[in-house]
């Protein structure tokens, strides 16, 4: 899966963002193959050229930051990795409460990166 990375987030409308694909949907599409059926809302990965796009908040550091992720069944590859503005990581911050992992962007986050990427 040879990609290069992105400079901007104006780059990333280029890519076909599942907005609704969280870091736990992509473990079970990519690395738990055959644990979703066929009628879920992301049907089952049948091969390695089945990828996927998707955004998560990183927290695993003090300063959250976001990443977009596209993932097959081999490997995932960070395209942008960015911090999220200032009140967005509060809200991110408050929400989460300090909670270490990966996460699936808020509503809020997500309307930012739509408005960021497409206007």
């Amino acid at each position: 899966m040879e990609i290069a990375p992105l400079k901007t987030l104006k780059d990333a409308a280029a890519h076909i963002i599942d907005w609704n694909l969280g870091p736990e949907d992509a473990v079970t599409l990519y690395l738990e193959w055959g644990n979703n059926n066929w009628h879920a809302e992301h049907p089952p990965v049948r091969s390695k050229e089945d990828y996927a796009t998707y955004f998560v908040v990183d927290s695993w550091e003090a300063k959250p930051t976001l990443r977009l992720v596209r993932r097959n069944s081999e490997q995932a590859i960070d395209l942008l990795v960015l911090d999220l503005p200032p009140k967005l990581e509060e809200e991110f911050k408050k929400e989460f409460e300090g909670l270490k992992g990966l996460y699936e962007p808020t509503e809020s986050i997500k309307d930012w990166l739509r408005e960021e990427i497409y206007s």
